[in-house]
């Protein structure tokens, strides 16, 4: 998965587009940004108005996300934009906006890690009559193989986090994605960070696990021999726990719905009489309704977990409001 995603001849390496791939809220709306612009606001304010405001956005993908929050999230030349991503930087950027491959060593303001986590690299292990075994894949075929016994690591955080119960149950070693999350964590010197992804819970894990591809749009097979996005859902449970060992501070864990409305994204169509007193605005109104209504739809987008972990500053209390779990 690692080579497959970001080796030489990677999926992300080589400078596919996502967006040509794989739809998220990013490209669903221009809304997904505004709501965004919203939280920078309260994170600048919990901050006291910093001198600088870092807003790092992990996996950007092509710079759209940022892109979209420049002209309407003000703090009046404070803001700092930086997009991690390991593929080169598109043309016609923003020159304002800085690329790199990394995470900054030194964050102050507001992390955003939408849909990353889920391209984490990660194992997959099955139950079999001898016990746990690796799940072996065949790069060039996508054949699979039971394979030796995951790590000492990795069992321990099976059983902590997902423990297998039946022959031919499946999980997915999620270790390596509760450390980047910790990575986000210590070097956020004050602020906020907010990952946003598919997501499970301890209780509720899919016996089978999730792992898939993308390419074109469409689910295919995850052969991982560079040609296609390979994903799996997140553990974000367990990233909670992570970013507490990291030194976050307070947490909110929901849902992209919850979180969202909380934001000021309603999904309500406008009441009829604005269609006769201004019908101009009235379309545009109906259109931002559309927009929201996709963005929080509970079986879609709307399903997506958001975690909420902060540095040295309360969870804003906009966000208190959504929480789900903790």
């Amino acid at each position: 998965m690692e080579r497959a995603l970001y080796g030489p001849e990677g999926f992300y390496t080589r400078g596919e587009r996502p967006a040509a791939h794989f739809r998220t809220s990013v490209h669903a709306s221009h809304r997904f940004a505004l709501a965004i612009a919203r939280l920078i606001v309260e994170v600048d304010a919990a901050l006291g108005h910093p001198p600088r405001f870092d807003l790092v956005d992990v996996g950007a993908g092509c710079g759209e996300l940022l892109t979209e929050i420049l002209p309407v999230a003000g703090l009046s030349g404070r803001l700092r934009p930086v997009a991690v991503e390991v593929a080169p930087r598109p043309e016609g950027l923003n020159p304002a906006i800085e690329w790199r491959p990394s995470l900054p060593e030194r964050i102050t303001g507001l992390v955003i890690a939408n849909e990353w986590l889920d391209n984490v690299p990660l194992d997959v292990v099955e139950l079999t009559g001898d016990g746990p075994r690796l799940v072996v894949v065949d790069p060039r075929s996508g054949a699979e193989l039971p394979g030796p016994a995951p790590a000492p690591e990795d069992a321990e955080w099976l059983e902590r986090w997902w423990p297998l119960r039946e022959p031919g149950d499946r999980a997915e070693v999620g270790r390596y994605r509760c450390a980047a999350w910790a990575s986000v964590l210590e070097r956020l010197r004050g602020g906020l960070a907010l990952a946003v992804d598919y997501a499970h819970e301890r209780d509720h894990r899919p016996p089978y696990g999730t792992l898939t591809g993308y390419r074109d749009g469409r689910c295919v097979s995850p052969v991982p021999d560079g040609s296609c996005d390979i994903t799996a859902h997140v553990a974000l449970d367990a990233c909670v726990e992570a970013g507490r060992e990291a030194g976050a501070t307070a947490t909110v864990l929901t849902t992209q719905r919850a979180a969202l409305r909380a934001l000021g994204l309603r999904g309500e169509r406008p009441p009829l009489e604005l269609a006769r007193s201004d019908p101009r605005g009235y379309i545009q109104a109906l259109r931002a309704a559309g927009e929201d209504a996709e963005l929080i739809d509970p079986s879609g987008l709307g399903s997506f977990g958001w975690l909420v972990q902060t540095v040295g500053i309360d969870v804003p209390a906009v966000l208190e409001t959504a929480q789900t779990s903790a």
